[in-house]
């Protein structure tokens, strides 16, 4: 799979995340456009037969089939890449297609695989659910206790799963620490980035050996496409991944690429000045709820690892109400500014109950393992004006007897 972007990765690998995010992976056409051109195409011609021979070979530069490459969807994959430190990535149709194919590309029935506790429903549903179907067993473990990874090691073993911060309960994993008890078995690390994005936290920095997004989430940031991305070493993404993903289908649109590629320009400022805003307004719920989660602020129980791993906390708020469903659909109910949407990453602050939603295919046996309880609340805060989210908090609050 040879590139067909005339940078120099030398010089591009040198700027730094705010700048690639912008800049890194532009292949301009002969016409010079400076904003990235949509390739709204399927398939692609050849001057003669020997030349899509060799293509399907692997021996000429150029593309076959946007199912396996698109101009766009490349120039959002080189971008990735870069900013992520990783040798190479491969997006995907959204951020679950990124998260199955980055698991089952390296599995088999046999094998077994030990994930974090705290994880988005969708994922516990894979580790739960779909990896038992095709004979590969997981473990579940604290994710924070760093000698639980290491006791649930099995010889057949084959990867660690985790997320961190982790949906919805922002629980912190020790990132050094667990990549090394990976290393040292001989096992793979993949890492959902998703709530962090590389703007925050760069999980390859501390030894993780995949990392999986939702794009969709933070990257695009205004709530309009789905997309997802496996960033990964060139041997992994081209050897291992890419024939998952070429012969399953779970392929983005060059249209969406373009739009997250037109998200990836304004990250930097969106999720710092998200984070701003998320601390304001989590220092102000913190005095009015029984008990609030959001890492940057000292009273997380992980708040140092946190901060050393990642630049700033976030744009996800936790809080948990003791009224139960009842309550936290109460306060829900009560919000005139913020939106009820099961979304998070977005410019507008959206706020959702994920007992009743994200998480509401698990048994409640497994949301009380995670810690989402049925007065748990997510919030993802936006750009608006921090002042005006805490007035609708404060009055929704009351309103909901709190």
């Amino acid at each position: 799979m040879k590139r067909l972007t005339g940078q120099d990765r030398s010089v591009t690998r040198k700027w730094r995340p705010a700048t690639q995010a912008i800049r890194g992976g532009v292949a301009r056409s002969h016409f010079g456009e400076t904003s990235e051109a949509i390739f709204l195409t399927s398939g692609y011609a050849y001057d003669c037969a020997a030349d899509a021979a060799a293509r399907f070979a692997g021996e000429q530069v150029g593309m076959t089939y946007s199912r396996l490459q698109n101009p766009t969807v490349e120039m959002l994959e080189q971008r990735l890449a870069l900013m992520e430190g990783s040798e190479a990535a491969r997006c995907t149709a959204s951020g679950m297609a990124a998260m199955t194919a980055a698991l089952l590309c390296q599995l088999k029935a046999g094998d077994h695989v030990v994930a974090g506790r705290a994880l988005f429903g969708s994922c516990r549903w894979l580790t739960d659910t779909l990896l038992p179907k095709f004979g590969i067993e997981t473990s579940i473990v604290d994710g924070r206790d760093n000698d639980a990874w290491k006791a649930a090691i099995r010889p057949n073993t084959k990867l660690f799963f985790f997320e961190t911060p982790a949906n919805p309960t922002l629980d912190i994993v020790d990132l050094a620490a667990v990549c090394a008890i990976a290393k040292d078995a001989g096992l793979k690390t993949v890492v959902d980035n998703a709530f962090a994005t590389p703007l925050l936290q760069r999980p390859m920095d501390y030894g993780a050996d995949i990392v999986a997004y939702s794009a969709t989430k933070m990257m695009d940031g205004q709530g309009r496409v789905l997309a997802g991305a496996v960033c990964g070493t060139e041997d992994f993404i081209i050897n291992t991944l890419l024939p998952f993903t070429r012969n399953t289908g779970p392929t983005l649109s060059a249209f969406n690429a373009w739009v997250v590629m037109k998200g990836l320009e304004t990250l930097d400022l969106r999720i710092r000045r998200q984070s701003e805003h998320a601390l304001k307004v989590a220092e102000f719920l913190e005095s009015r709820v029984p008990r609030l989660l959001y890492p940057a602020l000292r009273s997380h129980p992980q708040h140092e690892l946190a901060m050393r791993q990642m630049s700033a906390g976030g744009t996800i708020i936790s809080l948990y109400l003791d009224g139960g469903r009842p309550q936290a659909h109460a306060l829900l109910d009560a919000l005139e500014l913020v939106d009820i949407s099961n979304n998070i990453g977005d410019s507008r602050s959206l706020m959702t109950h994920p007992a009743s939603t994200t998480h509401s295919g698990l048994s409640p046996e497994v949301r009380a393992e995670m810690g989402v309880d049925e007065g748990m609340l997510r919030l993802s805060v936006g750009l608006e004006d921090p002042h005006d989210l805490i007035e609708d908090f404060d009055r929704a609050l009351r309103k909901a007897g709190l």
